[in-house]
């Protein structure tokens, strides 16, 4: 499982994830699904989403990238909208190539593309590694 260095590991202040420690050797990658955003969603889910699509945007841009360790949950809420497969989707597979789709992006998170809209997030605080991955 390809580990995307300097890529946040969470939402700063919360408890939601961008990221997978380790692989899931015994049952493999869990699946993505797309999920239906309701209305009635939390601020701090909505937060959450738009900080991950922020994250994804400042380390990738419009440029293809390995689904790697990136948190299946928080996928699959931007996945078939803002998140796209390249090719035909392998929804357990850790070598899944995906991409932003920037207008999507846009269309959906336009405070995301304000001028300084991306930095609301406080991602600048934590370097996005965890400091005992170098001996797992």
């Amino acid at each position: 499982m390809l580990k995307h260095r300097g890529f946040p590991s969470r939402l700063p202040s919360s408890d939601h994830q961008f990221t997978i420690r380790r692989a899931n050797h015994k049952k493999g990658a869990t699946k993505l699904i797309a999920r239906e955003r309701y209305r009635d969603r939390s601020p701090g889910d909505l937060r959450a989403d738009a900080g991950f699509l922020a994250a994804l945007i400042a380390h990738f841009g419009d440029e293809p990238f390995m689904r790697g360790n990136l948190d299946a949950g928080r996928l699959s809420w931007l996945l078939g909208r803002e998140v796209v497969a390249v090719g035909k989707l392998d929804p357990v597979s850790y070598e899944q190539l995906l991409q932003v789709d920037m207008a999507a992006a846009e269309a959906s998170f336009p405070e995301l593309f304000e001028t300084g809209g991306a930095d609301d997030f406080g991602f600048d605080d934590e370097d996005g590694d965890d400091p005992g991955d170098e001996w797992q």
